[in-house]
């Protein structure tokens, strides 16, 4: 049996693994290839609208996930080496908008703990009633590499919720995950939302358009070739002007589907999102923090528990482990 030392550490300090909000634009130039004729030849690009008396669909189902560090722990192996490994608590949910009945309720939401660890020997941790699966990590499970592990469950975990809670709908509807789709392609009428921009992927000519956009318009489409490709486009949403990015989200549709499909998932984002744009003096994060998803986000966050809690149980649960096996080798 594997044992396991706490670290005393809060994790809420120096741990956090939520990203900041940076609404001053990108900063960072990608190295992704980009195709930017795909819609509109690169150099007639200019803001669109949509194409007039375009509604958005009756329903609206907007995905987002959590995670937070519950505790960093080492272990300690037979033949005295030691792994170090994180603990943490994901959850995720949809809200389901119905636009006809002016409602938006929670569809589904489900929570997952996990113990990150390359080591070979590790098996669950268990905390009192709780218990986190192992995952194991490959390679050579680096510390700071270790946050990065939690994503892929999460991201699992969202697919799940989302086909869950489309089960027996018809097909008018639009799913909005919070974040870069991944590997989450293969959902129907989805499209990815990004509020934060940290990369700049277009040039100087053509980011210039983006920035030019008035609330309620959009970039044209274009194609990038990073690992996950995906169509993308720039839209503004409604709120107080202010520097060049300000109200700016980047949205993305599946590589896969047909360049007029996606481009008219990129009309039914634009006559979709303004309309759950959040106001600053509700939101920090505003107008990008889509409201639903802050409501969302919130009740999430709250159904991990208490973090506190959780990090008492795994140190206890870990000292009586350790006095246990101490007696046992007397």
């Amino acid at each position: 049996m594997t044992r396991y030392f706490i670290d005393a550490w809060d994790p809420a300090y120096g741990s956090n693994i939520e990203p900041d909000g940076g609404f001053a634009g990108p900063s960072e130039q990608s190295t992704a290839q980009v195709d930017a004729d795909v819609e509109v030849p690169s150099d007639a690009w200019q803001p669109l609208l949509p194409a007039p008396g375009l509604r958005p669909p009756r329903v609206i189902l907007l995905v987002d996930g959590v995670r937070r560090i519950d505790a960093g722990l080492w272990t300690e192996e037979e033949d005295g080496g030691s792994y170090p490994g994180l603990a943490a608590s994901y959850a995720a949910g949809v809200v389901r908008c119905d636009l006809d009945r002016g409602a938006a309720e929670l569809a589904g939401a489900r929570v997952q703990r996990g113990l990150f660890t390359a080591s070979p020997s590790a098996t669950d941790a268990v905390a009192g009633s709780i218990r986190y699966a192992i995952q194991r990590v490959t390679g050579n499970g680096e510390q700071s590499k270790l946050p990065a592990a939690i994503q892929a469950p999460l991201t699992a975990l969202e697919v799940d919720v989302s086909t869950e809670a489309r089960a027996g709908a018809g097909d008018d509807d639009l799913l909005v995950v919070d974040g870069p789709l991944r590997n989450r392609r293969q959902l129907a009428r989805t499209i990815g939302y990004i509020k934060t921009q940290h990369r700049q992927y277009l040039p100087p000519r053509l980011a210039a358009v983006v920035t030019s956009l008035k609330p309620g318009q959009r970039s044209p489409v274009f194609l990038t070739g990073t690992t996950w490709g995906a169509y993308s486009w720039y839209l503004r949403l409604p709120g107080r002007p202010g520097a060049p990015w300000a109200g700016i989200v980047r949205a993305e549709c599946s590589a896969d589907l047909p360049p007029a499909a996606a481009f008219a998932l990129a009309d039914l984002a634009l006559v979709t999102l303004p309309r759950f744009a959040s106001t600053a003096y509700k939101d920090p994060r505003a107008p990008q923090n889509l409201i639903p998803i802050a409501g969302l986000e919130r009740r999430l966050r709250a159904m991990l528990g208490d973090s506190r809690l959780l990090h008492r149980a795994l140190t206890q649960s870990a000292a009586r482990a350790a006095y246990e096996t101490a007696t046992r080798n007397r």
